[in-house]
C-alpha cells in the first residue's frame, strides 16, 4: 500500500463518487448504453483507488460488483 497525504485521498475518492454516481444516475433511468459507458472508468477508478490503498481491497470488489450486478440487470 502506498501512503496518501489526507488530500490526495480526498480527490481519490471525490473521482470514484463522481464515476460511480454517473453509472448509478443511468441505471436510474434504465440508460442501458449509457450504464455500460460509465461503467468501465468506474471500475477502473475503484480499482485504482484500492491498490493506493484508499479503499479495502474488499471494500472495492464489492463496490464493483454492486454496481456490475445493477447495470446487468438493466440487460
Amino acid at each position: 500500500r502506498l501512503s496518501l497525504v489526507g488530500s490526495e485521498m480526498c480527490k481519490e475518492t471525490a473521482r470514484v463518487k463522481t464515476l460511480v454516481k454517473k453509472v448509478v444516475s443511468a441505471v436510474a433511468v434504465s440508460d442501458n448504453d449509457a450504464a455500460k459507458v460509465a461503467l468501465a472508468p468506474a471500475v477502473a477508478a475503484i480499482d485504482k483507488a484500492a491498490n493506493k490503498g484508499v479503499y479495502h481491497r474488499k471494500t472495492a470488489s464489492r463496490k464493483i460488483s454492486r454496481l456490475t450486478k445493477s447495470v446487468n440487470k438493466l440487460a
